[in-house]
């Protein structure tokens, strides 16, 4: 298999994650669930630190009901980046279940357990999204088989009926044409998931959704096992290899801050490196591969018995290695007290979305210069990653071109060319599909370094190439869908608004359908959602209006109003996972960030005034 084979079958993201500093205890941020929405339960929502949803965050003393002082808690939120610098991610329950079938000695095991009962849904399921809820429960309903493998087990009892129950549900699942969902490896993870179910029962396990083999699996197993050069992006999902191909792919964490490494920039990921055994010893002949890639060295008196017995660092090329991936893995769920995110951590991703969201809603923000440095000191002729281990990526990199632009650093964007293809621009290099959002996010990039510093021939050529690229790209309705997020709101803000800053007049009549469908669209109750209403795609829907809306006519006028009063009584309520990595997360400040620049919007558009004012 070539390469290009390879990268065409490992889709994975370079971002997203579900992460640290979320309060007391992660969350999930599934959309129905044991407990109370996103604030209370057994290691549920986004933490006690962190508050309900996306309105009352960390710190938050934003009124309910009686207004808000957007400005204030946006100037809050931006100083409380600093003290959470990994970023805040809701949990994964697609992670959490590797880490606990891989990781059983790692602190807050019990909390992790727990935290696979107490999201489990009625139906037997792990999240209620649809297509998107089968790879959460088979990881969950593995690590529960998996625990109850284990001799110190307790709860058995309890532990095996909520195993049986989504056994149930995997069994009698229903898949729809449209199914698989665009998710980073999905083929691999299923397949890998429903080989590990059928051991534990012994040859009984669910059969595989139609169409799906693990050819793939077996393929990308073998190529890890060849000791060739493995795509960057493959790492992100690791724990998809099985132990003997992880052991001969050379895989070597990357370091970061305060004696930690990460592999892939997932718990999940780590955990499985963690978990493999010895690779063999180095063969008489050498192979030809490149240094870098060269098979590790087995660790003198390393011992290996069941998963739970495995002793850690199997994997490691070094005992330094091991110690500081072991390092990173402690302090994900010393932060988070159990539960882990797909991705962590996602500093410039986190820190470049909130800034502009913010900041082009007109909220005058001056961030600290140390969350400026940690955006511009990342940039390069390659681009930024999300985090450490994943492969630089347009997306990541354009926000933080934007937001830099907007604080007043434009920078040549120099780091995008080299994800720069005839029509558009790729997420990364050798990606399968393609994301409007990530092309108008380019176009943001690319259209604000124009404005600000004039530029040359091949930026406005580029600015041109992507607004007819997605305006090609349009739904029938006038929405936009995207790759990254669930709901057509979020694709629909992206794209409307860059084309209504730098798509010229040939994207007016682009623009304006995208109003019109949001007009459309709107709930009885003021809302905005795909499946029901919710604050953050209420947000979305209201900056489309305020920023690429030019109708000032009644109806648009008491849309925003209607949009506003619901966000304004709605943002502290439950806030379901929407972004897309392996599993469905909430990038909790992203959101908020979001929200707060609709509610500045609408509120500086609507001139209210009395009990709302601020």
């Amino acid at each position: 298999m070539s390469v290009d084979g390879l990268l065409a079958i490992t889709e994975f993201a370079t971002r997203t994650g579900t992460g640290t500093g979320l309060g007391n205890r992660a969350g999930t941020g599934t959309e129905d669930r044991a407990g109370n929405g996103t604030g209370n339960g057994a290691g549920n929502g986004t933490g006690n630190g962190a508050g309900n949803g996306v309105g009352n965050g960390a710190g938050n003393n934003a009124r309910n009901g009686a207004g808000v002082d957007a400005v204030a808690e946006a100037r809050e939120l931006v100083a409380g980046l600093l003290a959470e610098p990994w970023g805040q991610v809701s949990a994964s329950p697609y992670e959490t279940g590797r880490v606990v079938s891989l990781a059983p000695w790692l602190a807050g095991h019990a909390e992790r357990v727990e935290f696979l009962l107490v999201t489990q849904r009625p139906d037997g399921r792990w999240s209620s999204s649809g297509d998107h809820a089968f790879v959460p429960t088979l990881s969950a309903v593995e690590a529960l088989l998996a625990e109850l493998g284990r001799d110190t087990t307790a709860s058995r009892a309890l532990l095996a009926k909520a195993a049986d129950r989504g056994l149930e549900a995997i069994r009698n699942w229903s898949f729809p044409a449209t199914w698989p969902p665009d998710t980073p490896a999905i083929e691999l993870i299923v397949s890998s998931l429903l080989a590990l179910i059928d051991g534990h029962l012994d040859g009984e396990g669910p059969e595989p959704p139609p169409g799906m083999s693990g050819a793939k699996l077996a393929a990308v197993r073998a190529w890890l096992m060849s000791g060739a050069a493995i795509p960057q992006k493959l790492v992100h999902a690791l724990e998809v290899a099985g132990p003997e191909a992880t052991a001969a792919s050379g895989v070597l964490p990357t370091p970061m801050p305060g004696g930690m490494a990460a592999v892939g920039a997932s718990p999940g990921a780590s955990a499985a490196w963690l978990a493999a055994p010895p690779a063999p010893p180095a063969p008489l002949a050498p192979l030809a591969l490149p240094s870098p890639l060269a098979l590790p060295s087995p660790r003198p008196g390393t011992v290996f018995g069941t998963v739970s017995g495995t002793v850690p660092g199997a994997g490691a090329a070094e005992g330094g290695d091991e110690a500081a991936v072991r390092r990173y893995l402690e302090a994900v769920v010393a932060s988070t007290g159990g539960p882990v995110p797909c991705t962590l951590p996602i500093t410039v991703f986190e820190r470049g979305w909130t800034l502009s969201w913010l900041r082009r809603a007109g909220i005058a923000v001056d961030p600290p210069p140390e969350l400026v440095a940690s955006l511009r000191d990342g940039l390069g002729p390659d681009g930024v990653a999300t985090g450490p281990g994943l492969p630089a990526d347009a997306d990541t990199t354009s926000v933080a071109l934007y937001a830099l632009a907007l604080i007043g650093e434009p920078r040549e964007p120099e780091g995008l060319w080299p994800f720069e293809l005839e029509t558009h621009f790729c997420t990364w290099r050798g990606e399968e599909g393609m994301s409007p959002t990530t092309n108008a996010h380019v176009l943001d990039a690319f259209g604000e370094y124009l404005r600000r510093c004039g530029g040359e021939p091949r930026h406005a050529a580029v600015v041109a190439k992507l607004a007819a690229w997605l305006r090609d790209r349009q739904e029938a309705d006038g929405s936009w869908t995207d790759r990254w997020h669930v709901s057509p709101y979020y694709a629909t803000a992206c794209c409307a608004i860059a084309l209504r800053e730098f798509g010229g007049g040939r994207s007016a009549g682009a623009v304006a359908g995208a109003v019109d469908w949001v007009l459309a669209t709107q709930r009885a109750d003021g809302s905005w959602g795909r499946r029901e209403g919710t604050a953050e795609e209420t947000a979305y829907a209201l900056q489309t209006l305020l920023l690429a809306g030019t109708a000032r006519e009644e109806r648009w006028r008491e849309a925003v109003e209607r949009g506003y009063r619901h966000l304004l009584a709605a943002r502290g309520g439950e806030a379901p996972p929407l972004w897309v990595d392996k599993d469905l997360y909430l990038p909790v400040a992203i959101v908020r960030a979001a929200v707060l620049g609709a509610l500045h919007l609408a509120r500086r558009t609507l001139v209210i005034t009395g009990d709302d004012a601020y």
